[in-house]
């Protein structure tokens, strides 16, 4: 039964009823009319001296009475005083701490007290004496009291929640009703659990069923850890079962976290919506729990809402209560065990479709109508339940719930979140128009999808025990993007090919930096949770992932993984557990390896090594192998000063190979574990070259000496398909950075890249068009620039012509088997535009102008990005009109996204300022699209002292805008910041900083760390490289 329900059917609350309750707390009797009735009552007729010595005893009597009267009545108003007093920590005064709601929950939170600043509401003096003293007792004992420690206190376990919500969206607003079992581990007289800008109503505390109520003292919030603290006359028994009822309510709030409201137009109407996003520590915002990931219980939701919304939780609606006055409550089947930040629902008037996997899962795909109407959601399912059952094969582990939901949403702080059964999207990640999608934004859809069902397994169903290890779930989820979406598309090679340009080469950038921290790093408080979510645990956890599967062999990695999720399921785990059960995984086949001890290395240390591999002159077949930590800049002051770079060590699975112009060898595995050891080669030939980390599985780079980065250039131009698609893309990343990095001349990538007009594969050329923009960012703004434009020009100018331009495809299938053909080409038009290849302008200009003349867009789907960049950035201000118009009539969200981003391609400032200040209006640009702008005109050379200084005057509204969005303001500083490489940036910078508020200060360290690792290249190499440019070009 709903709360509402509850609260209409009970009688009127009398203070006669409440002054019984009070007395019955604290254990006196009530006023029953029995013996008390008969002292007072009609008495038999007698002498008139047994009248006058009755008279007295009834006088007496009397008197007892109302003295007796008196004294209880004292006794219940200081009772109700006193829970008065603790009720005051958090909202108006009411007549009892088991109080109703009183039909407040319909009201606006704010009238008693705004939700948004519970904690700062002035406390009653009696209590806030009692906190003060209490709190003095335990700096007495030299302890910090419970509620100020950085974790929650371990003497209680939740096993059970029942939450019952009613959503008003006439006013956003909600109140709830949670009730939590509790099992007593430690005796204490604190219940502390997790509790964030709400109204508490009411609180109660109850024993299980053989006993009554243990009496509430007084409640508080302790704004500084985020708890709401009860405190109990008597101290809870430990293996005792005792309910806690709390009653609140809160607003749904305008922002992007916890119970949060998002909105849509359709038919000209806007229509909203309420949504809930509780990871990392959000789910506090919504109902008062024990928000840790350690404290899994099972949970059961009702929600009563309007009928003409729906709702939708992470279990199936068991039944809906439908009443007169237009509301339902639905009631949802209870969950598995599970930890708070997984737990959603929503309230909408979406409409879905609907499939069933093989093992009989029900999936549904929830959007606004008009999309559903379209098919926009189709592809999202039909991958949905194909991927299901892969997973369910892969692990040997069924899905554990009878469906999962997909909603696609138009505003959410992130790409999607997985929560268990109730996976949540913007729409951006999941909608889908087979006419208007480009085979790049197909892929990004189905990589988000496959990591978001993978962590049903890995985070849903094994929880990390602490945010510490949150690449125990990030960093699987990443890889399984790659592996899963090569079971859909077998021929696109994402694992062995599209890992290395989107995960690895990306975040060794990252990583290669001196404030960079441990996959694994040390998490106190909540305020330390948001660093953790970044690419070091995505992509290095992934990287890492990779790497022990492929050193381990896959099938007994597939076996490990299955043991794990079998043993952990329904619990938490941490990362010793994984390393366990994969070295038991590798004895069952005969090796024996301690992954722990080697993996220990990879995840608790910062950074990763680079491999020198040197020739010896005077012994034949005898090679030097050395490992150093890879830093941009040698001169940054190290993270943790105790440790110099000469103190870290790894061992490292070095794959090797030889070969000569026509053959390369098998690959030899060789463990390296010191800083410097000899090794024989036996087939190394005097001619021959030598090649390491072998695909490139392993974490690390791996540099040579100048004559054998000789011989690979040269086998490149005569023959490189000697060696791998994978090997050629690594050793363009690797010569590029080792250069960036002071390990190699400035030439030696460009000399590498020559051989490029040759190379028939994406990959590689998706290696040096992403190793390319960095140095073309450094470069951009200096007054030599077109001699590195031009080199670059004659590189791409041949494969250019060979290639040409895609047909229109508008009637083509969106997957085509020409995947790696057509990403090839995509690369090679982009890199030939960017540059100012003149045909390609041109060709540009022609399908920008034919699409205004006839209004119809003609241009082929898998360049649409580039063509309309190009033209805004050449065409007039009239074409930046039409865009923007483009822009805010489409209803497809893939053209809607790269519409907006064409408009910061523009080379007028007045357009770049508009759009800036433009952004900020959620009406026009949705918010988490703001940040895209902002980070697109930075990149842009004509606006990026514009964005620079919009990015520091808007500095506090943007901090509060995404302050505690995980990855929004660490991704804004960086995406602003990169590019700035001169003295004068870099001052500004660190101005800036001394003077901002607010957080991001990894970011902001980071970000220092970079612009000077930018002005060092400038001072070191930039004059270098330029010489060896002129050089070359008049060749």
């Amino acid at each position: 039964m709903a709360l509402e329900e509850k609260r209409e059917k009970r009688p009127p609350v009398t203070p006669m009823m409440i002054e019984e309750e009070a007395a019955l707390r604290n254990g006196s009797r009530g006023l029953t009319p029995g013996p008390w009735a008969e002292a007072a009552g009609p008495r038999p007729r007698t002498t008139e001296r047994h009248i006058a010595v009755h008279k007295r005893l009834v006088l007496g009597f009397a008197v007892s009475i109302l003295a007796l009267l008196a004294v209880t009545m004292i006794a219940v108003l200081l009772s109700v005083r006193f829970e008065e007093c603790g009720a005051a920590a958090d909202g108006p005064p009411r007549a009892s701490g088991n109080g109703s709601l009183s039909g407040a929950a319909r009201q606006p939170p704010g009238a008693g007290q705004p939700p948004g600043q519970p904690e700062e509401e002035a406390r009653g003096g009696e209590a806030a004496e009692e906190e003060e003293e209490e709190e003095e007792e335990w700096q007495r004992r030299q302890e910090l009291p419970p509620w100020a420690r950085p974790r929650l206190p371990r003497h209680l376990r939740p096993l059970h929640y029942n939450l019952m919500l009613s959503a008003f969206m006439e006013n956003f607003t909600f109140s709830g009703e949670v009730n939590v079992q509790l099992e007593v581990r430690n005796a204490s007289r604190y219940i502390v659990l997790h509790a964030h800008r709400m109204h508490i109503e009411a609180v109660r505390v109850a024993e299980d069923k053989l006993a009554g109520g243990v009496r509430v003292a007084r409640t508080f919030f302790y704004p500084q850890t985020q708890v709401f603290v009860v405190v109990l006359n008597r101290s809870l028994e430990v293996q005792r079962s005792y309910n806690l009822k709390i009653i609140y309510n809160a607003l749904i709030e305008n922002e992007l976290l916890g119970f949060f409201r998002s909105s849509y137009v359709l038919h000209g109407e806007r229509r909203f919506l309420a949504v809930t996003q509780f990871s990392p520590t959000h789910a506090r915002k919504a109902f008062p729990c024990f928000d840790e990931p350690i404290y899994k219980a099972t949970f059961k939701i009702s929600i009563r809402h309007q009928a003409t919304y729906l709702s939708l939780s992470n279990m199936p609606v068991e039944t809906s209560v439908f009443e007169e006055d237009g509301w339902v409550t639905d009631h949802f089947s209870q969950t598995p065990l599970m930890s708070t930040y997984y737990l959603a629902w929503a309230v909408c008037n979406f409409t879905y479709r609907e499939t069933v996997t093989k093992s009989g899962v029900v999936v549904r795909l929830y959007a606004r109508p008009d999309a559903i109407r379209r098919g926009s959601g189709d592809y999202a399912l039909n991958i949905t339940r194909s991927l299901i059952e892969f997973y369910e094969d892969y692990f040997k582990v069924p899905y554990s719930l009878p469906k999962l939901d997909l909603l696609a949403v138009p505003k959410h702080p992130y790409a999607a979140m997985e929560n268990w059964g109730l996976s949540v999207f913007v729409e951006q990640r999941i909608l889908l128009d087979p006419s208007i999608s480009s085979i790049l934004y197909l892929l990004d859809v189905t990589m988000v999808i496959v990591h978001e069902l993978c962590h049903q397994w890995f985070g849903d169903l094994v929880t990390p025990v602490w945010w510490e290890d949150v690449w125990l779930k990030e960093g699987f989820a990443h890889y399984f993007e790659f592996v899963g979406t090569d079971y859909l598309y077998p021929g696109w090679n994402m694992e062995k090919q599209r890992f290395l340009t989107d995960v690895l080469h990306e975040v060794m950038l990252l990583d290669g930096l001196a404030s960079s921290h441990p996959v694994s790093q040390e998490v106190q408080q909540a305020t330390d949770i948001d660093r953790v979510f970044d690419w070091i645990a995505y992509k290095k956890g992934a990287a890492l992932i990779r790497m022990l599967a492929n050193f381990m062999g896959h099938s007994v990695f597939q076996m490990g993984l299955q043991d794990y999720l079998t043993i952990h399921k329904y619990g938490n785990a941490a990362r010793n557990d994984l390393w366990n059960t994969l070295s038991k995984a590798l004895k069952r086949v005969g090796k024996s390896v301690n992954i722990q001890e080697v993996m220990d290395q990879w995840t608790l240390q910062m950074g990763y090594p680079v491999i020198t591999i040197l020739g010896n002159e005077t012994t034949d077949n005898i090679i030097v192998i050395s490992q150093e930590r890879f830093v941009y800049d040698s001169d940054a002051k190290p993270k943790d000063p105790s440790r110099g770079d000469n103190s870290y060590l790894w061992q490292i699975p070095l794959t090797i190979a030889v070969g000569n112009t026509s053959h390369i060898s098998s690959e030899a595995i060789i463990w390296v574990s010191n800083k410097s050891e000899h090794h024989r080669i036996p087939a190394f030939e005097e001619a021959g070259w030598l090649l390491g980390n072998i695909n490139q599985t392993g974490y690390f780079r791996v540099n040579y000496d100048i004559r054998n980065w000789r011989l690979l250039i040269n086998q490149l131009t005569r023959n490189h398909e000697v060696i791998s698609v994978s090997n050629r893309a690594g050793l363009i990343d690797d010569a590029f950075n080792l250069a960036r990095a002071g390990y190699l001349p400035q030439n030696i990538p460009l000399e590498i890249i020559r051989y490029l007009s040759e190379e028939k594969d994406f990959l590689p050329w998706h290696a040096a068009s992403r190793a390319l923009y960095p140095l073309d960012k450094l470069l951009d703004r200096t007054e030599n620039y077109n001699i590195f434009n031009e080199y670059i020009l004659r590189q791409v100018a041949s494969m250019y012509l060979k290639l040409g331009w895609p047909m229109n495809n508008l009637n083509k299938s969106l997957v085509q088997a020409s995947y790696q053909h057509e990403e090839l080409r995509r690369e090679v038009i982009m890199l030939a535009c960017s540059f100012g290849n003149k045909h390609c302008h041109q060709q540009a200009a022609t399908l920008i102008s034919d699409w205004i003349s006839s209004n119809r867009n003609r241009i082929p789907l898998n360049v649409r990005d580039i063509v309309y960049c190009t033209g805004v950035s050449l065409m007039d201000e009239d074409v930046w009109e039409f865009i923007w118009m483009k822009f805010h009539s489409t209803t497809a969200v893939s053209e809607k996204k790269i519409l907006l981003e064409a408009l910061t391609c523009s080379d007028d400032r007045n357009l770049l300022n508009r759009l800036l200040n433009l952004s900020l209006n959620s009406e026009v640009v949705l918010d988490q699209d703001a940040i895209d702008v902002i980070i697109h005109v930075a990149r842009n050379p004509h606006g990026r002292d514009l964005a620079w200084k919009f990015f520091r005057e808007k500095w506090k509204i943007l901090n509060a805008r995404y302050g505690e969005a995980l990855f929004m303001n660490s991704k804004l500083v960086s995406g602003v910041t990169e590019f700035l490489n001169t003295e004068g940036e870099l001052r500004e910078l660190k101005n800036f900083i001394k003077s901002y508020e607010g957080g991001a200060a990894v970011s902001f360290s980071r970000a220092v760390e970079t612009v000077e690792a930018n002005v060092r290249w400038q001072r070191l190499y930039k004059e270098e490289l330029f010489h060896w440019l002129r050089k070359s070009l008049t060749h």
